[in-house]
């Protein structure tokens, strides 16, 4: 045994670091140099899922039913796997509207209703203090193996876990409650979090090789030998012996499904405290692989307990701290009791930051708002101090419930009790996210009987088998009732009772839901809520702002000085006149908009049912009809399209500058670099300085002709280029393009013909600009043939229609993936990023000359097999053009 000096002493210094991880995170915010701004770091942290639950009672469930301990799990990584868009919608909407908690993001969706948002924060309170109490009873059991001392047992003032209990909510203080805007991110906590799962991560596979390697020849010697053993075998496969196994499976998966997304510690971690939507894509596999990982040794670990212990012989809850203390490896199972220590410790903190917000918005608040609903003066404070009681209380009630439960039946069971109890969420917030006709009423009625239902078939029966009420009501139900029998409702038998539970509650409440929603059509309030969450990628970026009234630029200022602070106000409002486009505060119109942001900002501190409701105070709203919703929205739509417009603007002058900057560069490059050559070079002999000025000269022209093919560019894209009518003789116009580009074809060694009839019909055009446009399809066609080796064809042919001139090469060919890309114009996405290698300028240009005079161009090309460039001009386009 250990001591329980050195115990306590390494679990203190445990939490002492945690402290040390946090700080630094903080500090490296501060200096603007995040750690959780890391895809790896927010994997990490939803590692909070695995808590002391996992860490112990996964070994005691797999010592018991064998595999199935496995659904738990299986449940996340289908989540992650088939719901990354799901838990993006849920950022997108968290960062859109400073969403600060679960029952925030419910009681939005529903018209910001205050009730609602009480309602969900009642069900996780009652839901989750008894879970924050299996953690410490882990840590108390954890003591009593590790040291031989009974666990909450004693005065409570010789209790080591009350004082570990304080500690945790002092760490949850100092972290989880810097700011008043509870949207912004924990950055120390979430550091800390993250390194809490590597380290509860790398204790339970030290345990777990110790076990099959260090105790046994392998987990084939493991299996082998409880396969020979009669007692043991059965926990080799699913067990499951009742025709209704199925059922059960299925029904454990979904629940953990769910509560992967709706318990509050993980909404916290993966929604409010993500700050990158990317991250979710990397989370999608490796947080499944954190959790293969971590299970990849529990049933090793129970089968190898069992075998050296026998059934009786030890806690197989213990089992992770009892085998390596069995077997004198004290520091093994201190590092076993540190890796539990860290996934109780992680839980707690995480959930009495998440809960502490809800309870401190949604309960507290309210209630002290409308107390002091005449009081002036600054408040700012009030929320921060809320939510430190809170966690303090929350953290005492948990220790409370763990004294006064002690080994009872509920304690056991009440991780999965927990887990039901957040499942009734999902029917409100899943229909809410992706059905506009979903109502308050509904989500009500849902809700209340989904949790009225949770209670009487799961949580009562669990009380009662623990010896707190009479179990008469559970096996002959109230007053003799059969039908009315908790674990038997309506006469249903067959299931183990966490199957009968979420059959019976969530059936209810996903009907009600629907059924109530569909009674009756949504207020005007809770139709635009709706449009918001459902449309949240298309309307994020221009979100229309339901509502209409009169507000007092002065008053709303005053509101927010005096839930924000002043100076914090200060800035918010200053903020809004720089963006807004205000000359100054003063300035500011306080139209719609402005209350929206104003309440919004609120939100963060406050929630946004409370924020709802204190900016109610202050303004005189107008209430909305849906006629008025339909005429918002249709506002909304002219402004994202004013928005797209001016994007498209926005992109066209940045990709036409890299695209002149990439063209203009290598000109530039080589004049520079035959400059300096000659510059360094004094005594170079005539004859070469006369060549490097030729080649300077030629360098300078084709820099001349970018930019003129730059500014006429510019001029048609403008509209304001002029077009000449001239008499063109194509023949002629032919064979002076392949005269001026003779030289280039002539340094590459390449051979240029020309195949053409005898007579050629005279054609109107701009004889200047279809002279640049077949200069283009050489000058192109000559940087890519190969040198010495080189052919280019140029074909003029005639008919009654039109005349048509085709540039072919025998060069590499264009890739079938960009040959859409050669002829876009800016404007169509054709940057200078993605067209092909060596295109330039000079083919969009050319493109455009060519449909400015009624033509088309086109391209033919297999990859290897060189390119044919070719356009076709009618007869009758300049008179066509005219007209």
């Amino acid at each position: 045994m250990l001591s329980t000096p050195l115990v306590l002493g390494a679990s203190f210094a445990y939490l002492l670091l945690l402290f040390g991880v946090a700080h630094f995170a903080d500090r490296r915010a501060r200096a603007g140099r995040s750690l959780i701004g890391n895809a790896w770091v927010y994997t990490l942290s939803m590692g909070v899922y695995c808590t002391a639950w996992t860490y112990f009672g996964s070994v005691g469930r797999a010592a018991s039913s064998g595999l199935w301990f496995l659904p738990i799990y299986l449940g996340p990584t289908l989540a992650m796997l088939l719901a990354g868009s799901v838990l993006r919608k849920m950022i997108r909407i968290a960062r859109s509207y400073r969403i600060t908690s679960i029952a925030d993001f419910i009681a939005s969706r529903y018209g910001k209703s205050r009730t609602l948002a009480a309602l969900v924060t009642l069900i996780a309170l009652v839901g989750i203090l008894p879970y924050i109490a299996l953690q410490l009873k882990a840590i108390a059991s954890g003591l009593s193996v590790l040291t031989a001392t009974p666990g909450g047992t004693g005065p409570w003032w010789r209790d080591s876990t009350l004082y570990i209990a304080l500690v945790l909510a002092g760490f949850t203080v100092a972290f989880g409650t810097r700011h008043l805007d509870a949207s912004e991110r924990h950055e120390g906590m979430v550091a800390a979090i993250a390194f809490e799962s590597v380290v509860k991560l790398l204790a339970f596979l030290a345990v777990g090789t110790f076990v099959c390697w260090g105790l046994f020849d392998g987990p084939g010697d493991i299996f082998a030998r409880a396969a020979a053993r009669t007692e043991l075998e059965p926990l080799l496969g699913l067990g499951g012996e009742s025709r209704f196994a199925g059922a059960q499976w299925a029904a454990l998966t979904l629940l953990a499904m769910l509560s992967v997304l709706f318990l509050p510690r993980q909404f916290q971690v993966m929604v409010v405290e993500n700050v990158d939507e990317r991250h979710v894509r990397r989370a999608t596999w490796a947080f499944p692989l954190y959790l293969l990982l971590i299970n990849l040794f529990v049933l090793p670990i129970a089968l190898g307990g069992l075998l050296h212990f026998g059934r009786g012989g030890a806690d197989p809850e213990t089992f992770v701290l009892s085998l390596p203390q069995a077997f004198d490896q004290p520091a093994l199972a201190l590092v076993a009791f540190i890796g539990g220590l860290s996934a109780a410790t992680g839980m707690v903190i995480v959930e009495a930051i998440a809960v502490s917000t809800m309870v401190s918005n949604d309960l507290v608040m309210p209630l002290l708002l409308r107390l002091r609903q005449h009081a002036s003066g600054d408040l700012s404070v009030l929320p921060l101090a809320v939510r430190r009681v809170v966690i303090v209380a929350l953290l005492l009630l948990g220790y409370l419930y763990f004294r006064i439960a002690g080994e009872a039946y509920a304690l056991v069971s009440i991780g999965l009790i927990s887990f039901a109890a957040v499942a009734q969420f999902a029917p409100a917030l899943l229909g809410g996210m992706y059905w506009k006709g979903g109502t308050k009423a509904g989500a009500l009625a849902g809700l209340g009987a989904g949790f009225v239902l949770w209670a009487w078939t799961l949580l009562l029966p669990s009380i009662a088998r623990s010896g707190w009420l009479a179990t008469a009501f559970v096996t002959d139900g109230p007053f003799g009732i059969k039908l009315l029998q908790p674990e038997q409702l309506l006469g249903l038998t067959g299931l183990d009772s966490l199957t009968h539970a979420l059959l019976w509650s969530l059936l209810v409440n996903a009907g009600l839901y629907v059924a109530v929603s569909l009674s009756r059509a949504p207020s005007a309030r809770e139709a635009g809520q709706a449009l918001l969450f459902v449309d949240v990628f298309r309307r994020s970026s221009a979100a229309p702002v339901f509502w209409r009234g009169r507000a007092r630029l002065a008053e709303l200022q005053q509101l927010a000085a005096r839930f924000l602070g002043a100076e914090p106000a200060q800035r918010l409002f200053a903020d809004y006149a720089r963006r807004s486009g205000a000359a100054g505060i003063e300035r500011i119109e306080p139209d719609a908009q402005l209350v929206q942001h104003v309440e919004t900002q609120l939100a963060g501190a406050i929630g946004s049912a409370s924020a709802r409701a204190v900016m109610a105070s202050v303004v005189e709203e107008e209430p909305l009809a849906p006629e008025d919703i339909l005429r918002l929205l249709d506002e909304a739509s002219q402004v994202r399209a004013q928005n797209r417009q001016l994007e498209s603007l926005d992109k066209l002058k940045d990709d036409f500058m890299s695209s002149v900057t990439h063209e203009l560069r290598t000109p530039l490059t080589s004049i520079r670099a035959f400059a300096e050559l000659m510059r360094d070079e004094p005594g170079m002999a005539s004859d070469q300085r006369q060549q490097f000025l030729g080649l300077v000269v030629a360098e300078a022209e084709r820099l001349s002709r970018l930019v003129n093919q730059v500014l006429d560019l510019a001029k048609i894209e403008s509209g304001h280029a002029e077009w000449r009518n001239d008499r063109i003789d194509l023949r002629e116009l032919v064979a002076h393009a392949v005269q001026t580009t003779a030289e280039v074809f002539r340094e590459r060694g390449a051979q240029v013909t020309v195949e053409q009839p005898e007579q050629v019909p005279v054609l109107h055009a701009d004889r200047d600009r279809l002279l640049q446009v077949l200069l283009n399809l050489l000058s192109n066609a000559a940087k890519f043939v190969p040198r010495h080796a080189g052919r280019v064809v140029v074909r003029l042919r005639c008919d009654e229609r039109a005349a048509t001139v085709e540039v072919a090469d025998n060069g590499p060919g264009v890739p079938p993936a960009q040959q859409q890309l050669v002829f876009e114009k800016f404007r169509q996405g054709g940057d200078a990023a993605h067209r092909p290698q060596g295109t330039g300028l000079g083919l969009p240009i050319s493109r455009q000359i060519v449909e400015h005079f009624g033509g088309r161009m086109w391209l033919r090309s297999t990859p290897g097999q060189g390119a044919c460039f070719g356009f076709e001009l009618p007869w009758t386009a300049q008179e066509e053009t005219k007209a």
